[in-house]
């Protein structure tokens, strides 16, 4: 595979998928379709990418640019079918190639590298002209047949609409994914015509070419056909997408170790990374590029996207994104972690707390009830119940820092920017708007003041005054209030 170009056919509208966005870009499986494709293509090391776009090309190009910088995109202005998307793809190369080429379409999610590199090493070692990667299926109605010799070598693909009543038993179909001497496909892409009824230039037909010249041309049958499945519609596209995640799950608990509660209730993309004895419990989601270390529960009813979690931690019923929890850690229930949450070992986010861009320290603690946003905890310090990090004074966001083991009273506003220092404490509803020294205790509240008598002056008649009533001996107070 020294000198292989690869060439992913990405111009085609879609029009089914009933969307403003080009079919190849939608997702599953955490990534988009071409950037499934794009991904088994790479995996076999080739010499040369090239992109054919059309349709939206202003979408798919820079996408496939983001995915692969060094790929060549070729725009195919009109779509005259495969042979001339190839041929549109080669001018593109300087209108030759050498070696090994690959066509691939972009709307095959499934495909993996390793059936990719299998399919280019049995064409090469063959010494072929052209190679069909195909598969046997149960149904073949609606796909090109491929028909053998005695010898086993491919003597055609004849379409549905053109097979006789033999041919149509056939169940090897084509995939539409191909392999060519580039030498031969240099001279035979400008042989292939549209003398059809579509009117379109047909890639296959230089199946018919190289057996006229007397070359070789094979197939590759793949046991695994589900691979070559393509997505017309939405329907098709989430079918794949389930797939994709049976397969992903399958290989996580088959070939790591990591425990999957209810399979039928947990997805998990394809760039996540688990580790072995991860236990999942139902309903959880685990997107983007999110870790998770060995021992950890995640789950129930859990979605992590781009996030780090720490062996041994647990997290439960909780939204997390672009967030690090610590070794050991617990989170949860209820919880919401946004981006630049961090965690440290053993530390605590409890229920109903949101924390965005803020540093908790190890062990350190924030129960319950409490938002905490633009802030540095400490090691080892607990904040108390229903605590708010004031941080945005309406124009600017300012940052609050409390050191390590203070102990914070519930009910507190911390109106940033303050310091709280390092074994300091607050009073239960204390607003600190100033710096706390450490080791100080911060209270804001006045003393408490009792208006004796009160509900049953000011609520006369009612349960309340009534229960005052049968707990005073004496009766209400006389006091003025």
């Amino acid at each position: 595979m020294s000198n292989l170009t690869v060439i992913v056919l990405a111009a085609g509208g879609g029009t089914r998928m009933k969307s403003k966005t080009m079919k190849v870009l939608h997702r599953v499986g955490g990534r988009s379709m071409v950037g499934h494709v794009l991904a088994a293509a790479q995996s076999v090391a080739p010499t040369s990418v090239v992109a054919v776009v059309g349709h939206q090309r202003e979408q798919v190009g820079p996408h496939v640019l983001a995915l692969v910088p060094e790929a060549v995109l070729a725009v195919q202005e009109t779509q005259e079918g495969t042979g001339h998307a190839v041929r549109v793809a080669v001018e593109a190369l300087g209108g030759e190639v050498s070696g090994t080429v690959v066509v691939v379409t972009a709307d095959t999610p499934l495909l993996r590298g390793d059936s990719l590199a299998a399919f280019v090493a049995e064409h090469e070692a063959a010494e072929r002209a052209v190679s069909i990667l195909s598969g046997e299926v149960e149904d073949p109605f609606g796909y090109g047949r491929i028909v053998r010799d005695a010898e086993g070598d491919v003597l055609a693909i004849v379409e549905q609409k053109e097979a006789d009543h033999d041919q149509r038993e056939i169940r090897e179909i084509n995939s539409g994914i191909l392999a060519f001497d580039g030498a031969f496909l240099t001279e035979a892409l400008p042989r292939i015509g549209n003398d059809n009824v579509k009117g379109e230039y047909y890639l296959t037909d230089a199946v018919g070419l190289a057996r006229d010249a007397g070359l070789t041309v094979g197939a590759h049958c793949l046991a695994d056909v589900k691979q070559t499945e393509g997505a017309n519609d939405r329907a098709q596209l989430a079918a794949l997408g389930k797939e994709i995640n049976r397969r992903i799950l399958h290989h996580w608990m088959t070939e790591v170790g990591v425990t999957i509660m209810d399979p039928d209730s947990t997805w998990i993309e394809d760039d996540v990374v688990l580790s072995r004895d991860v236990t999942i419990l139902p309903n959880t989601q685990l997107l983007g590029a999110t870790v998770v270390g060995e021992d950890t529960v995640i789950g129930p009813d859990v979605t992590l996207e781009d996030c780090e979690v720490g062996a041994g931690a647990r997290v439960v019923r909780t939204h997390g994104q672009l967030a690090v929890v610590g070794d050991g850690a617990d989170v949860g229930p209820w919880a919401y972690l946004r981006p630049g949450t961090r965690l440290g070992a053993g530390g605590k986010i409890g229920t109903f707390v949101e924390t965005k861009n803020s540093e908790i320290g190890a062990g350190a603690k924030v129960p319950h009830l409490s938002y905490v946003g633009d802030a540095e905890i400490g090691e080892g310090t607990n904040i108390g119940a229903g605590t708010i990090f004031a941080n945005y004074d309406g124009t600017a966001k300012h940052r609050t820092v409390v050191g390590r083991h203070a102990k914070t009273g519930s009910n507190n506003t911390f109106v940033a920017p303050v310091t709280i220092g390092d074994g300091a404490g607050t009073g239960g509803g204390t607003v600190v708007r100033e710096d706390v020294p450490p080791g100080a205790l911060a209270v804001s509240a006045g003393p408490q003041r009792n208006l004796e008598g009160w509900a049953g002056r000011r609520r006369p008649g009612t349960a309340q005054a009534d229960a005052a009533a049968a707990a005073s001996p004496d009766g209400p107070a006389a006091s003025d209030d």
